[in-house]
């Protein structure tokens, strides 16, 4: 292959384009933990035409022999990652609320649109080989959408990972920025920091890559006051800091409850929850999961049976005023509740003789989970296909998500009308269940932060990906509000299913084998 090489030095400098990825190679001048991309000339092409090939040998990143960066002896080029992509027609066709959303609040076009939800699609499979294949310079990605539906990686030396990336699907939209650690290095002192404070790592201390540093959430398990929380940071060795994993103000979304009465079960349906006080308070539905190879349970959020007013066994209804339904009642074994975010989560086996009025006809637990999509009139994001039930084909690791994703969200909030037979979640008056989509906006509590409208009795409803099916979270807490939806930036956060999993696993002692049900129950399924 011809090579048409142009390099132009200006200081310490040198500015590149490969294959569409605008890259800018900054050597390492100390100061600042993170270099703004404006400053280093790093970005996405804004060229009329499409630009020259160019191959450039990427720095030696000092990974020593055997780094896949460096390559074997005698060569300089890193081998090309190869993901899979499907069209982004093909995307947008599945995903058509989600196309609705980033046209609304963005101001794009449908093909534009379909592109940004096409790079979101790749992205994870993106990240796991950038992981594998760059250990000591992957810092970590985030898809900017404000910028232009960019998919932004971080590396500590950005030539080799710009290079590798330069054949991806849609790379013209792909920007390398420098940054000083890996993200291997980033959770590496997360984990002994979280071993200093008798925490977790990846819950208690987590990885924010947008800013390339550890963030250590106080609160519960980590006391704010904590003697020990100045030397666990200065001993971190690279940048940590210490904020409220849960920001004021913050309001639980339970309450009380809704309806649908229709097998078979589904998330994002109304549970009621008779308390111990009287009062009926309830929640959403969230995923199906298997326990024990076989046994289908209902996941939705802890606060919705853990607390205060949850001393006695609880038993969760639908239409609680009538049919009164039952549905599932409180595990016996500890492991399987907690009330503490992001471990906000209640696996729940169903009442003696209700599996049978709420199983799939399909098969039960081999049977895929399903998620209520319920369009409302105040929300025209649904597009064509209507209300549906999307089948849930696995989940999403954590540690893969990413900021910038458009995803969707279902509950079952509602305030009755005059006259109407249903127990008030507190949702208030101009509220209507069903489902919205909005964007990831961090990471930064240990859960997932998301742009979406959400009301008390939400709780515990699902948040997952319109475009393939896979689970994500289920909604914990987030900033107070009643009646419609008219705050077009309220924050609200969902507790991880692949740390709820974990947890609940671990917990039993990997006894139950608690597992999503999907499509494939060989979890998470790739992306």
């Amino acid at each position: 292959m011809r090579i048409r090489r142009r390099v132009v030095v200006a200081g310490v400098a040198a500015a590149c384009v490969v294959a569409g990825v605008v890259v800018a190679v900054v050597p390492s001048l100390g100061g600042s933990d993170r270099t703004p991309a404006a400053a280093t000339g790093t970005g996405v092409s804004t060229d009329d035409g499409d630009p020259t090939p160019t191959e450039v040998p990427p720095r030696s990143s000092g990974a020593g022999p055997g780094s896949r960066a460096g390559g074997s002896p005698g060569t300089t080029a890193p081998r090309p990652v190869t993901v899979p992509a499907r069209p982004a027609a093909t995307v947008a066709k599945d995903s058509p609320a989600s196309v609705s959303y980033l046209r609304e609040r963005y101001g794009v076009g449908p093909d534009e649109a379909a592109r940004r939800l096409a790079l979101q699609e790749l992205s994870a499979p993106l990240a796991e080989r950038l992981a594998e294949e760059f250990p000591r310079e992957y810092g970590g990605m985030w898809l900017d959408q404000a910028a232009g539906g960019v998919l932004t990686l971080a590396a500590t030396d950005v030539a080799p990972v710009a290079a590798a990336v330069s054949g991806v699907p849609d790379a013209v939209h792909v920007r390398v920025v420098p940054v000083r650690h890996s993200l291997r290095e980033l959770t590496d002192a997360a984990a002994r920091t979280a071993t200093a404070l008798d925490a977790a790592a990846g819950t208690d201390v987590v990885v924010d890559q947008q800013t390339n540093e550890v963030l250590v959430l106080t609160g519960d398990r980590i006391a704010t006051d904590d003697a020990r929380l100045a030397g666990a940071l200065a001993a971190a060795g690279v940048p940590a800091r210490a904020q409220a994993r849960i920001a004021d103000p913050a309001v639980q979304k339970a309450c009380d409850p809704r309806y649908c009465a229709k097998a078979p079960m589904r998330g994002g349906i109304r549970l009621d929850v008779p308390r111990d006080d009287g009062t009926v308070g309830g929640c959403t539905s969230g995923f199906t999961v298997v326990v024990s190879g076989r046994s289908p349970y209902v996941l939705t959020a802890g606060h919705c049976v853990v607390g205060g007013r949850h001393q006695l066994v609880d038993r969760t209804w639908h239409q609680f005023l009538g049919p009164k339904v039952p549905v599932t009642v409180e595990a016996p074994n500890p492991g399987l509740a907690e009330n503490a975010y992001p471990y906000d989560y209640a696996i729940m086996p169903y009442q003696r003789g209700a599996s049978a009025r709420w199983s799939s006809p399909s098969g039960g637990a081999t049977a895929p989970g399903l998620v209520n999509y319920w369009c409302v009139p105040d929300n025209p994001r649904c597009g064509a296909t209507g209300s549906r039930d999307v089948p849930i084909t696995g989940h999403v690791p954590w540690s893969a998500i990413q900021t910038g994703w458009v995803v969707c969200a279902t509950g079952a909030a509602y305030t009755p009308k005059a006259g109407e037979k249903y127990v008030d979640s507190g949702a208030g008056a101009g509220y209507l269940p069903g489902t919205r989509c909005g964007e990831i906006i961090g990471k930064t509590s240990g859960g997932i932060d998301v742009r979406i409208c959400a009301r008390p009795g939400d709780s515990g409803g699902p948040l997952f990906t319109e475009t393939d099916g896979k689970a994500l979270g289920i909604l914990s807490h987030g900033d107070p509000g009643q009646g419609a939806c008219t705050n077009p930036n309220e924050r609200n956060s969902y507790a991880p299913v692949s740390t709820i999993l974990d947890r609940a696993n671990a917990r039993t002692g990997n006894l139950l084998r608690i597992r999503l049900a999907a499509r494939s129950l060989s979890a998470p399924v790739p992306r």
